[in-house]
Order: structure tokens, then sequence, then C-alpha cells
């Protein structure tokens, strides 16, 4: 968060009642079981449990208005917004709609007949090229049919009215999958022309630890030909972090070069990563031969020199699934929050990240949220607002979230 914005939450925070700032605080908190992230690359760091907002430190809480955009959808994965203000959101057994401005639900033709749906796996996240104005690029991971079933991130051209994508080009593929299970995929486009993606490691044990699989790990590859960009740890490979379990969520800290992923433990420990080119973030499922989910998440005894996650859920998963950050004067103490995407907890849990993003200060969450179930992603808007998708099964919905 910028000085300018923690300098406002403090004078802001004099006059917050106390109800306000009860109504504020997170329902989700560590215990001191948790692992502990003092200094991610330290392996023996320990660190405090984020405390929750106080009235002095909460500031103006915003009210924010919630409306739903979109109803009645089948487990909507991610919400793109165009700079016209067109809205793009894709379902995970294969659909892609647009919602002009003013306008409603329209479906996009698409030609997805290799789509391989399965378990968690079928269409999931979205990114718009950041020159979307001008070469009207859409990015998909989405899994792909073919004698062995795989994952990969899709470019396709998005027609003017909206109406249909064609097809240009498969940017990557060859991220592995079994039965769909843990199948990531997330996609962070860049203004440098770089992808940075997430993947799952398919419920594998030697893939988070396999530098030559693609699967367990951040991707960073040249946008336009999908080779391993240029600066990448290994100049022949585009693996930017490996020791991931399944990355759900990735986000870019404004005004920062900080980088930050989501992924969802096993029975315990979902985790907030920030990246360091070619860090470990120490999951080896691999124990006895098979794929053994009793490990650690971040395991320093089995992984050496394993980079501790900024963030756990501690002893119990909440499963988060995404991350954005709040930007905009009207987020008010919330302004410059990691907001981070909730499934089995229900709700959109905001931390607050020390300036050097090592460290959580504090944690809250948006009460408005809680009542729409399962939340998958958050997606942070240019205009201040946040589009939200909902993960309950066939009754769900892209929402509109706009601090007042």
């Amino acid at each position: 968060m910028t000085p300018r914005a923690r300098t406002t939450r403090a004078l802001a925070g004099l006059a917050l009642s106390a109800a306000l700032a009860t109504t504020a605080c997170s329902t989700t908190t560590e215990s001191d079981a948790s692992p502990a992230a003092g200094t991610p690359e330290s392996p023996t760091a320990q660190a405090a449990t984020p405390a929750p907002m106080s009235a002095d430190a909460a500031g103006a809480v915003p009210n924010v208005v919630v409306s739903s955009l979109a109803t009645g959808l089948d487990h909507p994965w991610d919400v793109v917004r165009a700079p016209d203000g067109t809205v793009i959101f894709d379902e995970r057994p294969g659909r892609f709609t647009a919602i002009r401005p003013g306008g409603e639900p329209t479906p996009i033709d698409a030609d997805l007949g290799d789509l391989f749906v399965g378990s968690e796996t079928g269409l999931m996240g979205l990114a718009l090229s950041p020159t979307f104005e001008t070469d009207r690029t859409l990015y998909s991971c989405q899994g792909i049919r073919g004698d062995d079933p795989t994952i990969g991130v899709v470019a396709w051209t998005v027609a003017d009215d909206y109406s249909s994508l064609t097809r240009e080009r498969t940017v990557i593929s060859g991220f592995p999958v079994t039965s769909g299970r843990h199948g990531g995929c997330r996609v962070l486009a860049n203004a440098d022309g770089t992808l940075f993606i997430g993947t799952g490691d398919s419920a594998q044990g030697t893939v988070p630890q396999d530098p030559t699989s693609l699967g367990g790990k951040v991707l960073r590859v040249d946008a336009a030909t999908g080779a391993p960009a240029a600066g990448n740890p290994d100049p022949a490979s585009p693996v930017f972090t490996l020791g991931h379990r399944n990355v759900q969520g990735l986000a870019a800290r404004p005004g920062t070069d900080q980088i930050f992923s989501v992924e969802q433990g096993t029975s315990r420990d979902d985790e907030v990563n920030l990246l360091a080119a070619g860090g470990n973030y120490g999951y080896r499922p691999d124990r006895g031969g098979g794929y053994d989910e009793s490990v650690a998440m971040t395991d320093p005894e089995r992984v050496p020199g394993a980079r501790n996650a900024v963030w756990s859920s501690g002893p119990s998963t909440i499963a988060t699934a995404s991350a954005s950050f709040l930007d905009g004067d009207a987020w008010g103490a919330w302004n410059g929050m990691l907001a981070v995407g909730v499934q089995k907890g229900q709700e959109v849990l905001l931390l607050d990240l020390s300036d050097d993003g090592t460290t959580v200060d504090a944690q809250s969450t948006i009460p408005a949220l809680s009542e729409y179930g399962r939340i998958r992603t958050v997606s942070a808007q240019p205009d201040g607002t946040l589009l939200v998708t909902t993960d309950n099964g066939d009754t769900d919905q892209i929402l509109l979230v706009t601090p007042q």
C-alpha cells in the first residue's frame, strides 16, 4: 500500500465507530500452528499471526453496492472487462459470454471442439492483451483434448461486435492433466509482452519438483511466441517458480514489480506467495512413491531453501481461488489491499501487505459478499470496481462490486 493510502487510513480511523470496526474484522484467523513466514526467503523464519483490523488501522471502510450482471451460470471461472466496458466471462464446461455496456449477456461463438472438461479442468483463466484496443487478443487457459489430454493457453481474436472468437494459436501447452484434478490455471498478461501462467500439479507426486514438467509451477513466456521469456531463471525453460500444488490466482501489485500467487492447500495451509525468479515454494508430495497430501505445503526439511508463504490459512483450508489488488480512493481503508476469492470459506478475504510484500499487517473481509456462497474469481478494474464470479454450481452469478 502506498504511504498516501496508509496516512489516509490512519487519519480516518480516528473517527471510526466500534461497530463498524467489528463489521470489518475478518472471520478467518491463523492459529499458532500455522506455518509462519517472516521473510519468504528464509525457510526458518517465523511470522506473527496477521491481526484483525483495529479501529485505528481500519480508517474509512467503504459501503459497497453489489449488483448481478448475469445469473443462472454453470461454474463461471474468470471474468475480464475490455476498455470499452464490455464484460467477457467463461464457464468451465465450455462457454464464452459477453455483456455489452447497458446490454444483456450474449453468447460468444468460439470453436471449443477440442476442449477437455473433467473434474476441476475445462475453460479456466482469462486475460486480455494490454494492447487489446488494437490487437483484440484474449487469452484463455483451458483443457485440450487429444491422444494425451493437456492444458494450455490459447490466443483468440475477439470480433469487433463481440459475437465471436477466432482461434489464432496455442501459445503454450503441455501442462499435465489426469482426471482434471489440480488443473490450475490462471493467466496474467503484462505490459512487457509476457504472460505469467499458474499451473496445477495434476495430483502427481513428482510434478511440483520436476523442473522439466510444466505442472505445479508459475511459468513466464513471451505472449507472441510462447517461448521462455527473456530473463527467466533458465533461458531455455518457461519455468519461473516451482514447488507449487495448485496455483489458482496471480496478481500484480500496482506501482511495484511484485507478483503474488494464490494456491490451495491440502487439508491445511492455503497460501499467498510473493514470487521470486527461480524460487522453490516447497511442495513435495512424492513420499512413498505416490501422492502423499499429508506433507506440508512448504517443507524446508525435504526441500532445502523452500520459500515460506507470505500468508497461510493455518490448520484448516478455506480454499483460496484468486487474487486481485483493490485500487482506487473509493475503497478507503481497503485501497491497496489484496482481495482473495475464497470458495470453502465463502468470502472475499482482504490482506493488508507490507510495502515489501513479505508480511501481512492485518486482514479483513468484505461483509457484503458473504451471502453469495463460494467465490471463485475477484478481478479489480481500472475504474475502481470489482468483478466477482461465484462457484456454487449451476446457479452462479457474475457480480459487480462498487465502493461508495
